[in-house]
């Protein structure tokens, strides 16, 4: 039985899975959640034999959160589904978990990929005052991470757009988890797809309004 389930949030990634799902190592067990595609996304990962599920709610954190919910497997990896990622690179921070040796494994993008200069600057800044208030030494928002199921359910992570990174790991460095990261290759996203982040200037402004938010309501929950 698996017991580590890849949860890929997805938005107009047909193009994007049929690369992706067949590269998905045999110990993982596949959940796409489509967040309102306009393409075969479902179709798609369900013809892979992923397990599918419809959110309809617009939002990030809403699909991952859906996507957690509907998983089984003791252990949930998060990853974008755009193509970027490498699923294998899910196994060596499944192990740190399955080990022991980590309560949330986070991927650091490495390589020579680099995405557009406010999306970098932005997530430098937000990084900064993450690393401020938490004492987390991370270099990235881990767009790839794996937890125990039931632990990331236990947090209580309330955002449901961009700003779901940036409360998961102010909750989860709240509750002393330990927190570790590790380099993943980043490549380019597969051609057909686009960032709802960082392919447009209204995507970058959704996604730092977001990240803004959660740090004030994490600012005053501190006091």
């Amino acid at each position: 039985m698996l017991d580590c389930q890849l949860v890929l949030p997805c938005r107009d990634e047909e193009a994007a899975l049929r690369v992706l799902l067949p590269r998905v190592p045999a110990g993982l067990g596949v959940v796409v959640v489509d967040n309102g595609s306009s393409d075969a996304t479902a179709a798609v990962a369900a013809r892979a034999g992923a397990l599918v599920v419809d959110e309809p709610r617009p939002g990030y954190g809403a699909a991952v959160h859906a996507g957690v919910e509907a998983a089984t497997a003791t252990y949930v990896a998060v990853m974008d589904g755009d193509g970027s990622f490498d699923p294998a690179d899910v196994l060596p921070l499944l192990a740190l978990v399955r080990d022991g040796e980590a309560d949330l494994a986070m991927g650091r993008r490495a390589g020579g990929v680099r995405p557009p200069w406010p999306a970098r600057v932005g997530n430098a800044l937000v990084l900064a005052t993450v690393r401020r208030r938490t004492g987390v030494a991370l270099r990235d928002l881990g767009p790839l991470r794996v937890a125990r199921r039931a632990d990331l359910l236990g947090l209580g992570i309330e955002d449901r757009r961009f700003g779901y990174p940036v409360e998961l790991v102010h909750r989860a460095a709240s509750g002393g988890w330990r927190i570790v990261e590790r380099e993943v290759a980043y490549h380019p996203r597969t051609p057909g797809t686009r960032s709802k982040v960082s392919g447009s200037v209204a995507g970058t402004v959704r996604a730092a309004r977001d990240f803004l938010r959660v740090l004030v309501i994490t600012r005053r929950s501190r006091r």
